[in-house]
């Protein structure tokens, strides 16, 4: 018999196992990371269980996991009967369950796992997605059920954790909308049980604690965001947050009336981690609006091949502007028969294009430019170590707003600072 007090908001996640999947995500404080750790030790006393405990990096799992499970099981006074080793890292009990602590950076030392039948994932979000697939592989047992624990805070709407358990508009995968799981708190759904948690949950918290998470408000919003609310979101300063989406449809309507002069087509140059991004955009010069209505976007291709397939993307007579770094690459397409020429580049360009394409009032992207919306949507600015924006670096390498830059050359976005856009009456 084990009695312990726990979190009202926890107690049936503790005692269920029910379902193959349990994705816990809150915000600081909630005690989510403590009640998955007791849920997993009552389970290894009911049954002989084998249990892998996983971080991305094996260094943190010391101080975080395992202590944790060593706090547990002192505050239960169960130390004389379950066994914690420091080297290797494991804990041991009498009915011969045992738990096992790995990192994903060594993923060599997974390969000689066998008989794990529960696997919880510490801070989720850390891991690759690759890694995540690859652990999916490594539990199986003949006989006992298959469960998986997931917890993490939350982090941003481009992280794998979103899209997987969330939405990924990418792929038009819809699974579960997460403002409905901050409203119910507890949802079953695809054989996965979700929770929500935060700092209110945890009756053990002092108030002192919970008041500066509150304070995050007042100078830290992203923080605030995670920590207290424990939502996702975009985390960081967005880079076009005049960007939109509209149906397909509507954006050729709205594009009819453009002059072809203001009808442009720029190229950003990939091949195995990067992507050839070749993106057709049409300027409401008038409104300083910019359409993109059309993308191609792929990797992995040689220049042969995606000269192949360009044929069918856009018309030979159509000038693309492209990245002048690689002068062989579009001498190559310019033989193929396209036009082709290279952007301007050169000290300051990133940010000057940057600035550019940040002038224009509405950015509206096709909803059938899928990569386009996915990296353009939540792009963010890179930070230095003070926390300050670097403004020509960002979250991602988005080769779609380098394929804009090239195809914006030679057009300038003019702002309240171009002289040719006020007379000059009426200044002091």
């Amino acid at each position: 018999m084990v009695v312990k007090e726990v979190n009202p908001h926890f107690e049936d996640f503790i005692f269920d196992w029910d379902y193959k999947t349990y994705f816990l995500v809150g915000g600081y404080g909630s005690s989510k990371s403590y009640h998955v750790a007791l849920k997993i030790i009552l389970k290894c006393l009911e049954e002989k269980r084998k249990v892998l405990v996983v971080r991305e990096v094996f260094e943190t799992i010391r101080d975080s996991c395992f202590a944790l499970f060593e706090e547990i099981i002192s505050d239960l006074e169960l130390d004389d009967r379950i066994k914690t080793v420091t080297s290797p890292m494991q804990v041991k009990f009498p009915n011969g369950s045992q738990i096992i602590f790995k990192g994903m950076d060594k993923p060599a030392k997974l390969k000689s796992i066998h008989g794990v039948t529960i696997v919880w994932i510490e801070e989720c979000s850390e891991l690759k997605y690759e890694g995540y697939k690859e652990l999916l592989g490594r539990a199986r047992h003949p006989s006992l059920s298959i469960h998986f624990i997931l917890s993490t805070n939350p982090v941003g709407e481009d992280n794998w954790v979103y899209t997987h358990f969330f939405m990924d508009e990418l792929k038009d995968i819809f699974i579960l909308d997460d403002e409905e799981l901050y409203e119910k708190r507890t949802i079953i759904k695809n054989n996965t049980y979700y929770h929500h948690s935060l700092a209110d949950d945890n009756l053990f918290l002092p108030q002192s604690y919970i008041e500066q998470l509150d304070e995050l408000k007042l100078y830290d919003p992203d923080l605030y965001r995670i920590a207290r609310r424990g939502r996702f979101g975009v985390n960081g300063i967005k880079v076009l947050p005049q960007f939109e989406t509209m149906e397909h449809e509507k954006v050729l309507a709205n594009i009819g009336n453009i002059s072809k002069r203001y009808f442009r087509a720029g190229m950003d140059f990939g091949f195995v981690v990067s992507y050839n991004a070749l993106l057709k955009m049409a300027i409401d010069d008038d409104n300083k609006w910019l359409y993109i209505y059309k993308e191609y976007y792929k990797n992995g291709m040689t220049d042969d091949k995606t000269a192949k397939e360009l044929e069918d993307f856009i018309d030979k007579d159509e000038l693309i502007r492209a990245d002048s770094a690689e002068p062989k690459t579009i001498a190559y397409y310019n033989q193929q028969g396209f036009r082709m020429i290279g952007a301007k580049k050169g000290p300051g360009s990133r940010l000057q294009n940057t600035k550019k394409v940040k002038r224009f009032k509405r950015i509206i992207c096709s909803d059938k430019c899928k990569n386009t919306i996915r990296e353009l949507k939540n792009l963010t600015y890179a930070t230095d170590k003070q926390g300050n924006i670097i403004e020509d670096e960002f979250n991602i390498d988005a080769h779609t707003f380098e394929a804009i830059w090239y195809g914006l050359d030679g057009y300038e976005v003019s702002d309240l600072k171009d002289r040719k856009n006020y007379s000059g009456k009426g200044r002091r």
